[in-house]
C-alpha cells in the first residue's frame, strides 16, 4: 500500500512538472535568465564594497559556509547518502580549483574596479574549450579559436595606455587573467565529475573544500574579525552575496535553462560583465576609456562567438556557485 501510493504520487509530481514545462511562458524563463545575470553583475559591486571592512579570504568564508548550510538545509536527502569515500579526490580537485579562481579574482578585485575585474574575468568562457582540450584530448572547434584571437586582442586594448601606446597589466589585472584560467578548467572538472556523481552533492563538496582552504588562508593571512563586520552596510552586502547572488540567481538560472535552448541561454547570460561595468560606471564611479570600452566589447564578442559554437564536451557553461540541475525531481529531495 505504501509503494503503490509512493508511486503514484511520484507520478503526479512528474505529471505536474510536465503540465509546468508545456505552460510555462519561454519569455519569462529569458527574463528570469537575464535578472541572474544582473544580479551577479552587481556582485562584483557588493563584493567591492565589502572588502573596504571584511578582507577577501573572510569574505569568501563566509560567503561559502554560507552556502554550504543552505544547500544542507534544502537538499540534504540528495546530498548525505552521495558523500562517499570515492568523492574525496573530486571534491579535493574540484574545491581547490574553485578556491584558486575565488582567491585570485576577490584578491585582484581589491586593485581594480567590479567592471574591469568581471571582463578580465570573462576570458574563461573561451578559455574553456582549450581546458578541455588539455583534459579530454578533445580539440576545440575553429570558431573557439577565432574567438580567444578576439578576446586577447580585447585584453590588449585594456591594457593600452593612449597616454604612452604601451601595453601595461596590473597586479590586479593579472591576477584577474590568471583566475580565468582556474575558471576554465574548475568549469571543465565540475563537468566530468557531475556525470559520476550527484550534481548537488559535487557543488557542495566543492562549496566545503574551498571554505575550508579559505578559512585557513583567513587564519594565517589576514586579521580576525572586529564589530565593523556589524556594520549594515557590510551584512547588506553579505546578504546579497549569499542569497541574492548565490541562491536565488541559481533558481531563477535552473529555471531559466530548462525552458530556453542552451544557446540562446549562454548568450543572454554574457550580459553579467555589461551588468557589472554598467553598476560600477553608476554607483561607484568606474570611469571607462575608451580603450577600455574597445577592450570590453572585443571581449563580450568573443564570449558571444565561443557560446555560439556549440556546448564544448562536457556539457557545461556557467562558473557560479551551484551546479545547474537537469535531472528528475526524484532525484532532488527538499525535505
Amino acid at each position: 500500500m505504501g509503494w503503490s501510493t509512493d508511486t503514484a504520487l511520484r507520478r503526479h509530481v512528474r505529471d505536474f512538472r510536465s503540465r509546468m514545462s508545456r505552460s510555462f511562458p519561454p519569455n519569462l524563463a529569458r527574463l528570469m535568465l537575464l535578472a541572474c545575470a544582473a544580479l551577479w553583475g552587481g556582485s562584483y559591486l557588493v563584493a567591492k564594497i565589502a572588502m573596504e571592512t571584511i578582507p577577501p579570504m573572510w569574505l569568501m568564508f563566509i560567503r561559502l559556509g554560507g552556502a554550504c548550510l543552505v544547500m544542507l538545509a534544502l537538499f540534504h536527502r540528495s546530498i548525505l547518502p552521495s558523500l562517499r569515500r570515492s568523492i574525496v579526490v573530486p571534491a579535493l580537485v574540484v574545491g581547490g580549483t574553485y578556491f584558486g579562481s575565488m582567491a585570485l579574482q576577490t584578491t585582484g578585485l581589491q586593485t581594480i574596479d567590479p567592471g574591469r575585474s568581471s571582463f578580465l574575468t570573462a576570458a574563461y568562457a573561451v578559455l574553456t574549450p582549450f581546458a578541455v582540450w588539455l583534459v579530454t584530448r578533445m580539440a576545440p572547434k575553429a570558431i573557439h579559436v577565432v574567438s580567444a584571437i578576439i578576446c586577447m586582442t580585447g585584453v590588449g586594448f585594456v591594457a593600452l595606455k593612449p597616454s604612452t601606446a604601451t601595453l601595461q597589466l596590473s597586479y590586479g589585472d593579472v591576477l584577474t587573467l590568471i583566475n580565468a584560467v582556474f575558471v576554465a578548467f574548475n568549469i571543465v572538472y565540475l563537468g566530468i565529475y557531475i556525470k559520476r556523481f550527484n550534481p548537488l552533492a559535487m557543488t557542495f563538496v566543492q562549496f566545503v573544500v574551498a571554505a575550508v582552504l579559505f578559512l585557513a588562508s583567513a587564519l594565517a593571512f589576514e586579521p580576525g574579525p572586529n564589530a565593523a563586520w556589524m556594520d549594515s552596510e557590510v551584512v547588506w552586502s553579505i546578504l546579497y552575496l549569499l542569497l541574492a547572488a548565490t541562491t536565488l540567481a541559481q533558481i531563477m538560472q535552473n529555471i531559466g535553462l530548462a525552458h530556453v535552448p542552451t544557446s540562446s541561454a549562454s548568450i543572454i547570460m554574457c550580459s553579467e560583465s555589461v551588468f557589472s561595468v554598467s553598476f560600477s560606471a553608476i554607483f561607484w564611479g568606474e570611469r571607462v576609456g575608451w580603450t577600455s570600452l574597445v577592450g570590453f566589447a572585443l571581449i563580450f564578442a568573443a564570449m558571444v562567438l565561443s557560446s555560439m559554437g556549440g556546448r564544448t564536451p562536457v556539457g557545461y557553461h556557467r562558473r557560479h556557485d551551484m551546479t545547474s540541475i537537469h535531472g528528475d525531481s526524484e532525484d532532488v529531495q527538499l525535505l
